[in-house]
């Protein structure tokens, strides 16, 4: 399949082309309120104009009381919608499709953040010298399960008010849902948890209830993990059974990549020490997926050159996700389409700690978001250690800014947002 054909999605709607970009976490929320601003608006508005048939948003969170990172824009029923409207029409303005990633971190939430911090049980990150840098969590209660639920489905429908085309559902990454998902973090023994039915069920009904609050053109996708990474984990052949489940509900398109922050497999390493391919990390274990799934995949991690993007879609993948990249060039899509052989790989760092170099890759990648935004040049002639520094003080302030605001303007009710 050509890497620009258009594709048609289950409800109907087409996509330019096979060329997505995926989800990346720019910290540009506008403070106070962690709204969309003008910064994000031309972020998108370039990656726009690059060439990509469907944009994805960074994650959106679903709960104010629980953010990725203190810079992260927040979508709930108490949420003013014109500066996402703006967001929406900046992002589909060249045509392509827009849609929002919607989230929930769970326990993948920092220490030094206010708010909530749950999972299924009570079972905290562990990541060496550097878990206390994670808040602790609670273990959710039926009706905490109800109102995430309930805030997922607000979202959505907000989403598709502000003018968006679909909503992706974040499964992967070991954010809430990946984290319901996991044996290792899920010891839950109710209706939540032990078997994988019951571990998917909280993904599924959240679905469901997506499905139910947006019309039938408006897409709904998920993005789940090929694979944990981490040993007794959730794999890959439990990723076709939940592949299965979806059956019958009204998913569009599934993404496949894999990993947690306790294993950085989207940066090529893993910590059950898999062998991942050079190039599309999650190829040669997420191929074994195509034929069990009834719904379209998309493929992301590592893709970097319109050869590999093309290699995704020959193995049967409807689409090639393209994260990294996407913030080095913004434009390579249309390089790809004009017959431009431009390969962008991603920045490495041979540093000791590499949970470490992990967070300074992800703080270059930001800084490069930022500099496009402002028409900087690819490569900020900056040492990584430096890019570090400055993205962990600037998080320090923006911490202070979001704690004032969320005292201020505590969470509206979930249950009585799904109906409004």
């Amino acid at each position: 399949m050509h890497l620009f054909a258009p594709l048609e999605l289950p409800n109907g709607s087409w996509l330019p082309n096979r060329v997505a970009k995926a989800a990346m976490e720019e910290s540009l929320a506008r403070q106070p309120g962690q709204l969309p601003g003008p910064e994000i608006e031309e972020l998108y508005r370039r990656w726009a104009r690059g060439g990509s048939g469907l944009v994805i948003t960074g994650n959106v969170m679903v709960d104010r009381r629980a953010l990725t990172s203190p810079r992260t824009i927040v979508l709930d029923a108490g949420t003013p919608l014109e500066p996402f409207r703006r967001w929406a029409a900046a992002a589909g303005s060249a045509g392509g499709h827009v849609w929002m990633q919607i989230n929930h971190p769970g326990r993948q939430v920092r220490s030094d953040l206010p708010g909530v911090a749950w999972a299924p049980s009570e079972i905290g990150i562990s990541l060496g010298k550097h878990t206390s840098a994670f808040a602790r969590p609670t273990a959710m209660d039926e009706s905490d399960i109800a109102a995430t639920i309930a805030r997922f489905a607000t979202t959505a429908r907000l989403a598709e008010e502000a003018g968006f085309h679909g909503v992706q559902i974040h499964a992967a990454h070991g954010y809430l849902l990946s984290q319901f998902l996991s044996p290792l973090v899920n010891r839950r023994s109710d209706r939540w948890g032990g078997s994988l039915e019951n571990r998917s069920r909280l993904l599924m009904e959240i679905v469901k209830a997506v499905r139910a609050q947006v019309s039938e053109s408006f897409a709904v996708g998920v993005k789940i993990n090929t694979a944990d990474f981490q040993r007794g984990g959730f794999d890959t052949d439990e990723v076709a059974r939940v592949l299965g489940f979806m059956d019958g509900l009204g998913v569009d398109l599934v993404e496949l990549s894999g990993g947690s922050v306790e294993s950085a497999a989207t940066m090529g390493r893993t910590a059950d020490e898999t062998l991942l391919d050079r190039e599309a990390y999650f190829l040669s274990l997420a191929e074994r997926l195509v034929e069990a799934a009834s719904v379209p995949l998309m493929l992301t991690g590592g893709i970097c050159r319109r050869t590999t993007a093309e290699r995704v879609l020959e193995r049967g993948f409807a689409m090639a996700g393209v994260a990294t990249a996407l913030a080095l060039c913004p434009d390579l899509p249309a390089r790809w389409r004009a017959g431009e052989d431009a390969h962008v790989p991603p920045p490495r760092l041979g540093w000791k700690d590499q949970d470490l170099a992990s967070a300074a890759v992800l703080a270059i990648v930001r800084a490069h978001m930022s500099r496009a935004v402002r028409g900087g040049g690819l490569r900020p002639r900056l040492p990584s250690s430096f890019v570090l520094a400055l993205d962990t003080l600037r998080n320090r302030g923006s911490v202070r800014a979001y704690g004032a605001w969320l005292a201020e303007n505590p969470a509206p009710d979930a249950a009585s947002a799904v109906q409004g």
